[in-house]
């Protein structure tokens, strides 16, 4: 059963709780705060579990964070508990890829009906670029302003795209169909990402946040700080010891102790 008090304690809402755009734009820009996107457990070769009791325990008890699947998913029931209705999309993500190149389907996102062609596109777990409010669906090739960068929904020879402005430049990040996902869907990619060896969750690691007027991005030994006003910065982290810190302070993430946990981060800090 879902605990949806330490859910909200968690992310620090305290407002209503009726399905409203008011608290569905509440809680999406809360969440990616609170609750930052990360890939620990596949970096340590640890299974990552979609069921809600394993969600709760890691995101919102264990204070960690997760990558999509996980993000989407914990936010879906959370949203569901609140009266909203919601369905599940899969993804292809584009972002920096070659535009011909073909991609599996690796995201998760949210359409959440607030009413009739009342229709929100809601994504908690994109990483760097993750939405700081719900899209609306139905505006296509509109620039929609988020408490972060601006974003559009645009219809492509009968899919649908994302994307964000960066730097004056449109950039998508994924392509999607409205065919519903089950479960089932969901686990069966989870599966791809956790175990392939071209996913992109293993091998790296990557952790990112969104605070009111910044991003934080991690990339292996790589901190990025990308602020609203334009201004950005780098630092290089050289040493596990730092690592955890940087993880712990920035991103808010508890890092699991032990010999297994160490290593994995000192193998990325190699690379």
């Amino acid at each position: 059963m879902l605990d949806l008090d330490s859910y909200l304690r968690r992310i620090g809402y305290k407002g209503p709780r009726g399905a409203t755009l008011e608290t569905l734009r509440s809680l999406h820009a809360l969440h990616p705060r609170a609750i930052p996107f990360e890939n620990l457990d596949t970096l340590r070769g640890v299974p990552v579990r979609l069921d809600l009791d394993s969600l709760q325990r890691k995101l919102v008890h264990g204070r960690r964070g997760g990558y999509c699947f996980e993000q989407n998913t914990l936010f879906r029931h959370v949203l569901e508990a609140l009266g909203f209705h919601v369905t599940v999309l899969a993804a292809r993500v584009v972002w920096e890829r070659p535009q011909a190149e073909p991609r599996a389907r690796t995201h998760m996102l949210l359409l959440v009906e607030l009413g009739p062609n009342d229709l929100h596109l809601c994504d908690v777990g994109f990483g760097g670029l993750t939405l700081t409010a719900p899209l609306r669906f139905l505006d296509l090739d509109v620039a929609q302003p988020t408490p972060h960068e601006h974003f559009r929904v645009s219809s492509r020879d009968g899919y649908f795209e994302v994307a964000a402005d960066i730097g004056d430049e449109w950039k998508p990040l994924y392509r999607f169909s409205l065919e519903p996902q089950l479960p089932v869907d969901i686990e069966l990619l989870n599966h791809y990402v956790v175990s392939h060896a071209d996913s992109p969750m293993l091998g790296r690691l990557v952790a990112a946040r969104a605070a009111p007027d910044r991003r934080f991005a991690l990339g292996n030994g790589m901190l990025k700080v990308y602020r609203l006003d334009g201004e950005s910065e780098e630092r290089g982290i050289r040493t596990v010891v730092e690592l955890r810190d940087v993880l712990k302070s920035t991103f808010g993430i508890d890092v699991p102790a032990g010999a297994e946990s160490d290593a994995a981060l000192a193998r990325v800090l190699r690379d």
